[in-house]
């Protein structure tokens, strides 16, 4: 049977802050993934699931709310171990996400247990079984995408601090771009395969853009000035712990590749303060930009919207497509 394809992450109308930490997370994903928060009904699952196509593997993985253990790490069935002499092991959703992006959608219901063993492989990288002296250990790196209404509670600290960016939906979004939304959802419901192609143009360059900003990743360097300025703004902010101040510093430097940049500037550093802090600071209030900050590095220098691409061209709409709500709109 062949899969239903999904909404592609260069159709979806506004959200620009959210495509822009999903992309960076497609160009590194040692950031350690994405939280998404928001209201019902703003495609957090939708946009979530647009990752897969930008990353190298592309795999998309699903634990379902009401997941087993078992479906989570897999299995070892101990009779054929007994019989053959080895352990042969049926892969759970780790296994399969391995490489690729593992998606839990209401992350802060899942079970406490289930959080215990994802705090586990998402510290080590490795997934071990272990059945009654007979043990399976496999690779299990993935980027961990989670998806919450604040509204029906909250995350545990140490899953919410595994994640690299955290990013809010907004419920208001503006009388244009609201018909935008419907009008695309609903050809996309009629005929997804001629929606997808129709917006294959603008999604091959969405897709070529991360993968040669993942190719100049090394190049740029991840350096003790850029992180001065970071560790500074960390300790202002009352973050507990290290991880910020990574996080942060590894976004500063995709972002750098996704501007095409030699190097990290101020910017870039601006550009993912919030995505790095939003779920750690004490303080309540968002970073100070520096005095001297140039009109290069405003909000609006981040967006993904059309003229905001560097030296690479935005994404041609298709066809019929309307001029006066762009693909990516710019922020308000």
């Amino acid at each position: 049977m062949t899969d239903i394809p999904h909404f592609p992450l260069s159709a979806v109308v506004g959200a620009d802050d959210l495509k822009l930490a999903l992309c960076l997370t497609a160009i590194d994903p040692r950031i350690g993934g994405v939280l998404i928060e928001g209201p019902r009904g703003m495609a957090k699952s939708t946009l979530a699931r647009g990752l897969a196509d930008l990353l190298a593997s592309g795999q998309f993985v699903t634990l379902p709310l009401g997941a087993t253990e078992e479906r989570l790490v897999g299995t070892l069935d101990l009779d054929a171990a007994l019989g053959e002499g080895r352990a042969q092991f049926s892969p759970g959703v780790l296994a399969k996400a391995d490489g690729g992006v593992l998606y839990v959608d209401e992350v802060n219901l899942l079970a406490d247990h289930l959080v215990d063993l994802l705090l586990d492989v998402a510290a080590s990288g490795t997934n071990l079984i272990e059945r009654d002296g007979i043990s399976h250990r496999h690779s299990a790196r993935f980027v961990l995408i989670g998806t919450m209404n604040p509204e029906e509670g909250e995350l545990r600290p140490q899953l919410l601090d595994r994640f690299g960016f955290n990013v809010a939906l907004s419920g208001q979004t503006l009388p244009a771009e609201r018909g935008q939304i419907i009008r695309r959802r609903l050809d996309f419901d009629n005929d997804p395969a001629a929606f997808c192609a129709q917006w294959a143009e603008p999604q091959s360059a969405l897709r070529e853009r991360c993968t040669q900003a993942r190719a100049r990743l090394d190049s740029i360097e991840l350096d003790d000035q850029a992180l001065a300025r970071i560790t500074e703004r960390c300790f202002a902010a009352g973050v507990d712990g290290l991880r910020a101040d990574l996080v942060w510093l590894r976004g500063a430097r995709a972002h750098a590749a996704w501007r095409g940049a030699a190097a990290i500037a101020e910017e870039d550093i601006q550009a993912v303060a919030e995505f790095a802090l939003r779920h750690r600071r004490q303080q309540q209030t968002p970073p100070a930009a520096p005095p001297n900050q140039g009109p290069s590095s405003s909000p609006s220098d981040t967006s993904l919207g059309q003229g905001q691409w560097g030296d690479m061209p935005a994404p041609a709409l298709p066809t019929g497509a309307r001029r006066d709500v762009p693909a990516w709109p710019k922020k308000p």
